[in-house]
């Protein structure tokens, strides 16, 4: 963060000094909510969890370095007391943003989110300085803590926005208004909390309603309802996607025959070609977005390619390929899981398994509200149909279902498998994979499905394997 005195913080978050003998002290490290985060001179930013509270912790930080605790109550230790720790995080994450004078650029979506934000930190970064979302910290508390790592020395700041309601990113736009804004897609992510796509739609499309005039609406072309968002800003709109009326788009698509995606970049400023390290052709389109932003930003096509060809994934357990000692190759995409991104992860593993057998080893997609079932059927049989080797449904009733749907498409007995959980998954795995074969293992986060990959390279490493 940049240097700022205590005295300054109280007064930017409307709160109380307590216990501290001089407030010119300055803050001149991170702001943090983990006490194992603490480094000298950092702000410790005290929340009240479900089991843990953090106040408890005040005289460990401060032992550890912290020149001050944020906090809703005294702790006996130097503090600055708030009403509301979450809204003086915001407070002090919007006052840091405008000093900074770097140019914001904030994305959403249903799927690809840190995907692309990822993509659109790695090209930004060969210009100039670059903080960005770690991970998926894309909500009330771990945005202005993203935001809040920016220095004098930051010129872009990409920031991930997640939404789980009417109202959530223009809150969070308020805190970090863009001069940026980017929409990817509208798909069925959270829809049983939302209620159907259009509710989606209105709340991912806050992002680019604050944006200034001499800002930057970017849209997916290829997506009806991205696209019909335009009238709802006052900003430039910049659409990108393969149609022919994208203002950056993508020919000749194809993946390689290791199932990375290459392409014709085409920008308003020239065209080159790009091959990607990610794998999956949904990687164009996020690698479109990055494109988008970046020739707003100034690059040109030759420099967005170049970055883009040596992109690599930054964020864990999403298409992370890795291939064992004995050929076989598991790709770990557990982090989360909706129908669009499933769908794009089974076409990348039939892609990178042309000619080996493959297995689709598929859990549980959470929040599917009554589309639920209609959605897991259409999952297992899009297996069949794009011919997966195996699929390994794992979990409960959604799990019979992902299952269910593949033996109705294509009467697959022996080819589809029900199992209850994941260490079920991992006995069956051991018992029948091959040298050469290729795994995906996906589901949302809370089936906890990345157990499976991990097993799966240590018993590889420890060449325990059936050769068959």
């Amino acid at each position: 963060m940049i240097a700022l005195s205590l005295a300054e913080i109280a007064a930017v978050v409307g709160g109380q000094t307590h216990d501290i003998p001089d407030p010119s002290v300055r803050v001149t490290g991170p702001v943090v909510r983990d006490s194992r985060e603490v480094v000298p001179g950092s702000l410790f930013a005290a929340f009240v969890g479900e089991r843990v509270d953090g106040h408890d912790f005040a005289p460990q930080v401060v032992e550890a370095g912290a020149v001050a605790v944020l906090a809703s109550r005294p702790v006996g230790v130097p503090a600055i007391v708030v009403e509301d720790v979450q809204s003086a995080l915001g407070a002090l994450a919007r006052h840091v943003v405008a000093r900074l004078g770097a140019t914001l650029v904030a994305l959403t979506g249903s799927a690809g989110k840190t995907s692309t934000k990822d993509l659109i930190a790695q090209v930004l970064s060969t210009k100039a300085p670059t903080v960005f979302t770690p991970g998926s910290f894309n909500n009330e508390i771990g945005l202005p803590l993203t935001a809040l790592t920016a220095t004098e020395e930051t010129r872009f700041l990409v920031l991930e926005m997640g939404a789980r309601g009417i109202g959530h990113i223009r809150y969070l736009t308020g805190l970090t208004p863009p001069r940026i804004g980017v929409v990817l897609n509208v798909g069925s992510a959270h829809i049983g909390e939302f209620g159907g796509r259009e509710q989606i739609a209105q709340a991912k499309g806050e992002i680019i309603e604050g944006l200034p005039e001499d800002g930057a609406a970017i849209l997916n072309a290829d997506d009806p309802l991205v696209r019909a968002m335009a009238p709802r800003t006052k900003a430039k709109v910049v659409l990108f996607g393969e149609s022919a009326e994208a203002d950056v788009r993508a020919e000749n698509v194809r993946l390689t025959d290791t199932g990375q995606p290459s392409f014709r970049l085409h920008t308003p400023s020239g065209a080159a070609d790009v091959t990607m390290r990610l794998y999956g052709e949904h990687h164009v389109s996020n690698a479109l977005a990055a494109a988008a932003v970046a020739h707003e930003l100034g690059m040109s096509a030759e420099e967005i390619a170049t970055a883009l060809s040596g992109a690599g994934s930054l964020s864990r357990w999403r298409m992370e390929v890795t291939e064992r000692p004995d050929g076989v190759t598991i790709v770990n995409d557990a982090y989360n899981a909706n129908p669009e991104s499933m769908r794009a992860a089974l076409r990348a593993l039939v892609a990178m398994g042309k000619g080996r057998r493959t297995w689709a080893v598929l859990g549980k997609m959470a929040e599917l509200g009554d589309e639920a079932l209609a959605e897991h059927d259409a999952v297992g049989r899009l297996a069949v149909r794009l011919n997966v080797s195996k699929l390994v449904a794992v979990g409960g009733i959604e799990a019979s279902w992902l299952q269910l749907g593949a033996y109705n498409e294509g009467s697959w007995g022996e080819e589809s498998v029900h199992v209850s959980d994941a260490q079920a998954a991992i006995d069956l795995l051991r018992s029948e994979l091959r040298p050469g074969d290729v795994v995906l293992v996906k589901a949302s986060r809370s089936v906890g499905l990345e157990g499976v990959a991990a097993a799966l390279l240590e018993t590889g490493a420890e060449g325990e394997v059936a050769a068959r």
